[in-house]
């Protein structure tokens, strides 16, 4: 079970994640390279917080553009686990693999906080061995949190049960005042349809171990670890084609300006 983090430039919580994979849980991490065009034979990946090309346009969305995506989508579908914290989270929804968009925060202030999330799906393979309405304690960090999207693609989020986290209360009842950064509907982290997407603004990898304070983030990891212990491998990758080459003749011609 090979877990890949990739690292573009501006990550910040690379190691943090790549720590826990391998020295918490102890299991096989690999670094991948923003202009990597393959995954390494990962079976997780993921796209950890920071400000990935600075946030410069919208956060995410240069990082969206990196060659390493490519092959995350053909890893995510063929059914692949990849999980975006924070700012990768903000990467899955500007390169199309989770729906909806990040605005700056409510307050217009970056938020560094405690957040109380209640588990909204059990049955993902990141929630695995959660239950349904439990409350889990993560860190914030951000300044682009707050999840919109229309009324209508709001609707079909919820009746296709894609929500998988709520930014609640410490009783897990929703209350605005629990909502730091103002996302739609207290939303706090959600994934695609298969489920095997998951996007969420808290960070599990910053409370993972006891001399932390806290270890409700590993349960996250640690689930995704037991589900890949339990399913079959995926199929090879099947990486995308080379384009097509001219030949050296016409390709020459072709490089000519007009009228010579």
């Amino acid at each position: 079970m090979k877990c890949g983090v990739v690292v573009f430039p501006g990550s910040n919580c690379d190691h943090d994640v790549y720590h826990v994979w391998k020295h918490v849980l102890q299991q096989e991490a690999t670094f991948l390279w923003h202009q990597d065009e393959t995954l390494k034979d990962c079976d997780l990946v993921v796209l950890p917080g920071g400000f990935a090309y600075g946030d410069y346009l919208r956060a995410g969305a240069l990082a969206a553009l990196s060659p390493v995506m490519a092959a995350v989508k053909r890893h995510a579908a063929a059914g692949g686990l990849v999980l975006g914290i924070c700012n990768g989270f903000q990467v899955l929804l500007e390169a199309g693999l989770l729906p909806g968009a990040m605005r700056r925060n409510a307050s217009l202030r970056f938020e560094c906080r405690d957040v109380w999330l209640r588990v909204e799906r059990d049955d993902l393979p990141f929630t695995r061995g959660l239950r349904a309405g439990q409350l889990l304690r993560m860190p914030i960090a951000h300044a682009e949190g707050n999840y919109e999207d229309s009324p209508e693609r709001l609707d079909a989020l919820e009746a296709a049960r894609l929500v998988a986290f709520r930014y609640t209360s410490p009783a897990g009842e929703l209350d605005p005042a629990w909502n730091f950064n103002g996302a739609a509907r207290a939303i706090a982290g959600i994934c695609n349809p298969p489920g095997n997407v998951l996007g969420l603004m808290p960070h599990p990898e910053r409370c993972a171990e006891e001399v932390l304070g806290n270890i409700d983030g590993l349960a996250i990891l640690a689930a995704a670890a037991e589900s890949l212990r339990s399913r079959p491998p995926l199929p090879p990758p099947r990486e995308a084609a080379a384009p097509a080459r001219l030949p050296a003749t016409t390709a020459a011609a072709a490089a000519l300006p007009a009228g010579r």
